[in-house]
């Protein structure tokens, strides 16, 4: 074999190796972009059904709004809430949007142990929101004044109670993703869902902080 040939053969495989990684290149954008796509689609989804819970909780809000003063010679809300009590229960929601916020920096920066770690913050800040909830309804309960006493308890167990039961779920599908990003890492699934967790309990902060406003500060003015 001549020495030209050689050098053609060295230059052919040159080529040839740079047309792999070309392609090899063109392949893995492809593929991200693919997984960009389908996220999108996905996180344009889960804001339909974002859509149709605002109904559900306007339903709610109207309904309380229409009770709200039909207190049948029951307790008002002036008698029964406890703002310091309420005040904290929220600083525990409105937080764990903060920490959320987190969730998504980290999975960002593709840092799992962030995420696993602020996910937990969130979950707990989460858990003690709903605790305090449980334990003002089960006192309220204790002391008579649950959802069949008057107008103005049917209302207020409707409305607040569907936004508990919510954050429940939340919850859930908070301790879900915790298992599912330790056990499979930041996959492209694993994120679209981090994403819409995020939507869904960002949402309802927004929704509480209607609750607070229209339920207790102006059921104790």
């Amino acid at each position: 074999m001549t020495t030209k040939t050689v050098a053609d053969l060295s230059v052919a495989a040159g080529y040839s190796v740079k047309e792999h990684a070309a392609g090899h290149s063109a392949s893995q954008e492809h593929e991200d972009h693919g997984h960009a796509a389908a996220i999108s689609r996905t996180v344009d989804g889960f804001w339909l059904y974002i859509m149709t819970d605002c109904i559900l909780f306007a339903t709610v809000f109207t309904g309380f709004a229409v009770m709200s003063h039909r207190y049948a010679g029951g307790p008002t809300g002036k008698e029964l809430f406890d703002l310091p009590y309420l005040f904290g229960e929220t600083m525990f929601l409105l937080v764990s949007s903060v920490t959320y916020g987190f969730v998504v920096l980290a999975m960002n920066r593709m840092n799992k142990g962030g995420v696993v770690g602020w996910l937990m913050v969130t979950f707990l800040l989460g858990l003690g929101f709903i605790s305090m909830e449980v334990n003002e309804f089960y006192h309220m309960v204790a002391a008579g004044n649950g959802p069949d006493r008057s107008g103005f308890l049917t209302g207020f167990f409707t409305l607040v109670g569907t936004h508990g039961a919510h954050v429940t779920l939340g919850l859930v599908w908070m301790a879900t993703m915790i298992f599912m990003v330790m056990k499979k890492g930041l996959t492209p699934q694993n994120q679209s869902r981090l994403i819409r967790l995020s939507m869904f309990w960002h949402f309802l902060d927004v929704v509480w902080i209607g609750v607070f406003t229209i339920v207790y500060l102006r059921g104790v003015m």
